[in-house]
């Protein structure tokens, strides 16, 4: 963030808690010359209250190598933009924060809304396949699949109505695990279908996609969960594998935090000491694991395998999300997306990249934005002293707090 000439704060952290850092201005009486120049201070009226000091969570080595990294793939991609949040799953700690373009703010003509918005916490996207661990958890959480249940993709195409869900090629039968590895669309939807669409938002829902994150930052977006009575079927088909909503970066990293942490959901903060909500249940502990499970495999064996860092087991999810276009989806612009968590034995940090409209024949989530986690975490893990398996996550297993349900609704 910035100030003004007086030292008001204008933009992000610094006019979150201008109050803080500002103080309050004192009062002393003087005796002036002619010139109203001070000439003696003969009394103090009201002392000065100095600001105090405020110590952020984001961590400036962690920073410095997502933003270097998040540099390098928008320029080398040839893309609009980017974003990158790094946090901790188990307290709701950001350790970085930081999009590309971005602005020195010491420099007044960089000071431009499109170089200093915060895109991170700002801008809404549709979340493609990002989304398809939260379809499984809702199908775990019913008990109406079970981690080696199966589903015929075959012929790898349904039709629903006017429109088609479709994958890549036929897949065949896949069991939940599969559907993750290989990002099948079809796998998805069928699930949705077992369940109702209520089912389906309740699980979008008590991740905390549709609300803010606790961050607090000025501008943050709520993203885009409309009420599934107002679902069409193909509606319903589209919100399993991440279409017909919008989230946030900082919504898609407190969402994975549910995984990682064993099911919890807890409220970002980017200041120390600031007060943070209990956290509460979203879902079970089991289906967290689980899901923690068939993301590893999701990264070991399917499309996050640029993502891998050497020594640790990391467990993730791609998305390549087509853009809207006049009103249609086009395949000549897409966000590039990767959401992965570290250790994955024992996590402790979730990242979440996301790079708008890479151009040039590799544009996946894969391709673009996997290889972009794997190299913060390779430096993260070494900067916060991580070792392979070494997380102590007791917190996950602490301080249950009340299930977390929607008005009105029994999930």
């Amino acid at each position: 963030g910035f100030t003004d000439r007086d030292d008001r704060g204008q933009e992000g952290v610094e006019k979150l808690y201008n109050t803080t850092l500002r103080g309050v201005a004192g009062e002393r009486r003087v005796l002036q010359d002619a010139r109203r120049q001070v000439v003696k201070s003969l009394q103090i009226i009201k002392p000065v209250e100095p600001g105090r000091d405020l110590y952020l969570t984001i961590h400036a080595g962690v920073q410095y190598a997502a933003y270097r990294a998040l540099e390098k793939a928008v320029t080398n991609n040839q893309a609009t933009s980017g974003s990158v949040v790094v946090m901790n799953p188990n307290n709701g700690d950001v350790l970085a924060l930081t999009n590309y373009p971005s602005f020195n703010p010491n420099i007044s003509s960089e000071k431009q809304a499109h170089l200093y918005r915060n895109r991170a916490v700002t801008d809404k996207f549709e979340p493609g396949s990002t989304l398809k661990p939260f379809t499984i958890a809702m199908a775990l959480e019913a008990a109406r699949y079970a981690p080696d249940s199966i589903i015929d993709t075959s012929p790898g195409a349904i039709q629903i109505g006017r429109n088609k869900v479709q994958d890549p090629k036929d897949y065949g039968i896949l069991n939940l695990t599969g559907i993750l590895k290989h990002s099948s669309n079809v796998g998805s939807t069928k699930i949705a279908f077992d369940h109702p669409p209520q089912a389906m938002w309740n699980i979008l829902w008590a991740v905390g996609f549709g609300e803010k994150t606790g961050l607090k930052l000025n501008g943050e977006a709520r993203g885009d969960l409309i009420s599934h009575v107002n679902w069409h079927p193909f509606d319903h088909a589209i919100h399993s594998f991440g279409y017909g909503m919008t989230v946030t970066a900082v919504q898609l990293a407190r969402a994975y935090s549910v995984i990682a942490n064993g099911g919890e959901l807890v409220s970002l903060r980017i200041a120390q000491g600031s007060p943070s909500f209990p956290k509460v249940r979203a879902i079970k502990k089991t289906t967290a694991r689980s899901i923690l499970s068939m993301l590893t495999v999701a990264v070991n064996e399917g499309t996050g395998k640029n993502a891998r860092v050497q020594g640790f087991s990391v467990a993730g999810k791609t998305g390549t999300a087509r853009k809207l276009l006049d009103g249609e989806y086009t395949s000549k612009a897409h966000m590039a997306l990767f959401a992965g968590i570290i250790p994955a034995d024992a996590p402790r940090l979730v990242g979440i990249v996301v790079i708008d409209e890479p151009h040039g024949e590799q544009y996946t989530g894969g391709q673009v934005a996997a290889p972009v986690f794997s190299e913060i975490m390779n430096e993260a893990t070494r900067l916060l002293n991580i070792q392979p398996g070494s997380g102590d996550n007791r917190s996950a297993i602490e301080n249950f707090a009340t299930i977390r349900t929607p008005p009105g609704s029994t999930f």
